[in-house]
């Protein structure tokens, strides 16, 4: 029997459709673990993409734009942060990395899928996956109409995000 996890994917359920990624743990495996943990937990639940910048991401999972919350958008995270993992992987349309803050080791919970190439990132931001179903719906996301500061104009809740195994993704 072997002691090695099966592969996991997580399936991000929006209000716009469904994104699935396949992760790196080979690369930012610390990083992997802590998003897997905090699915497993609820804790995207209900959160919304707060920042979208068509051409390059959109950027998700910040507990302050949950209903009823009064914090500003973008500044919250799960109360602790975590060691940056920077890679090897390029940041290309669909890559799924850590958001932070100018410290590197200050990612906790909000992460951003790109929706276009900024290489600029590479080895600066902890990429940790890759969108393997869903291109349609990232389209869609990332088209959305914003306002300053690249707010969404209308809310893309993140209704849960599902931790499921690899083989189950069809």
């Amino acid at each position: 029997m072997s002691s090695q996890p099966s592969a996991e994917n997580a399936v991000i359920h929006t209000t716009y459709g469904d994104l699935t990624i396949s992760f790196w743990p080979d690369v930012a495996p610390k990083t992997v673990d802590n998003f897997k943990k905090l699915a497993k937990q609820g804790f995207y639940n209900g959160t919304a993409f707060h920042r979208i910048i068509k051409g390059f991401m959109i950027q998700g999972g910040c507990p302050n734009t949950k209903a009823g919350t009064h914090n500003i958008p973008g500044t919250g995270g799960p109360g602790y942060q975590i060691k940056a993992e920077f890679n090897e992987k390029p940041h290309v349309r669909g890559v799924i990395s850590m958001a932070r803050s100018s410290h590197p080791d200050s990612a906790g919970s909000q992460f951003f899928i790109c929706d276009g190439s900024p290489r600029n990132l590479d080895r600066q931001y902890t990429a940790f996956g890759k969108l393997i179903k869903g291109d349609d719906v990232l389209t869609k996301i990332a088209s959305e109409p914003t306002h300053p500061p690249d707010r969404p104009d209308h809310k893309v809740t993140i209704e849960s995000i599902k931790i499921v195994p690899a083989d189950s993704i069809k």
